[in-house]
């Protein structure tokens, strides 16, 4: 998607361990306009597959996932963190490692909530090495539903998540791929 390229390069920070900052307008806060476009994007990419649901993890990940639910007609059913009061009854859980905070948690998910009559498309903002993705694939599988695909509003391509899934396989679709980040510019990979 070239406009989320050029939003990376305008608004987009690199910062010291290969992070990068998008908070102005992914996930601290939320270009709503642009987020309606993603949403189309993904729609777009997808329409022809089915899904009956779509998944994602809490937090950052929520924005997205909404959006491409306004757009497809979906309902949006998203793994939290760590299992609450307000999460009851039988659930799925996997452990997933968090690249930006260095930690792990177990997300989990109400089993009411995906059925093996599922289709689901998981979204998230970040695919980096692939933690969060595997973990959402994990609970798919776990629910017995079918999985349609992923997608990653940015992919950090030097970090081979991605690319590890898709040979494994799955469905992968970013929106934009960096593959390389330095202090003096942002290379993508072409896409088109």
């Amino acid at each position: 998607m070239k406009r989320m390229e050029e939003m990376i390069l305008s608004e987009g920070k690199v910062l010291p361990g290969g992070v990068l900052k998008v908070g102005s307008f992914l996930n601290q806060q939320v270009d709503t306009n642009f987020m309606r476009e993603i949403g189309d994007e993904i729609a777009r990419l997808y329409k022809d597959d089915g899904a009956t649901k779509i998944l994602t993890i809490e937090s950052s990940g929520i924005p997205i996932a909404i959006s491409a639910g306004f757009a497809m007609g979906l309902p949006v059913v998203y793994a939290k963190k760590n299992k609450s009061s307000n999460v009851s009854g039988d659930v799925y859980y996997t452990p997933v490692k968090s690249f930006t905070h260095g930690d792990t948690n177990n997300v989990v998910v109400a089993k009411e909530y995906i059925s093996p009559e599922d289709r689901v498309l998981i979204v998230d903002d970040f695919l980096a090495h692939g933690s969060a993705l595997t973990g959402l694939i994990d609970i798919v599988d776990q629910a017995g539903a079918a999985l349609v695909g992923c997608v990653a509003a940015i992919e950090k391509g030097f970090q081979l998540g991605g690319d590890k899934l898709r040979e494994q396989g799955y469905r992968v679709e970013s929106l934009a791929i960096v593959d390389e980040m330095t202090d003096d510019g942002i290379t993508f990979r072409p896409q088109y």
